[in-house]
């Protein structure tokens, strides 16, 4: 019985050694994986950086310098439909004048 129980000794510190060795190799790939997902992260958001300042001058700064044309434009819109009620639905329709409720029909008189 004594045997048996130094054998089941050893053999279960093996297997807790094994057990170490196992977890130590699966935190060294979580490390190494880590890293390798923060360093591509890195590089793509560098790149990102890179491809938002190309869009921000090839497409914000223009529609900035339009931007005063395209307000007196829509402005004059505005005061055309004042000028021509029937030109009111399409301003309604892209929001830029408010949409005019109906008028509640006139109460029914008493008797």
């Amino acid at each position: 019985m004594n045997d048996t129980e130094i054998n089941s000794t050893g053999d279960l510190a093996g297997q807790v050694a094994a057990l170490q060795r196992q977890v130590f190799t699966l935190l060294m790939a979580l490390i190494v994986v880590s890293g390798t997902l923060v360093a591509y992260l890195g590089y793509e958001s560098h790149h990102l950086g890179k491809d938002i300042a190309v869009i921000n001058s090839q497409i914000v700064q223009p529609y900035n310098q339009k931007l005063p044309a395209i307000q007196s434009f829509v402005s004059q819109l505005v005061t055309f439909g004042k000028a021509h009620p029937d030109f009111n639905p399409i301003l309604v329709k892209y929001a830029l004048v408010p949409a005019t409720p109906p008028k509640p029909a006139p109460a029914a008189p008493k008797k």
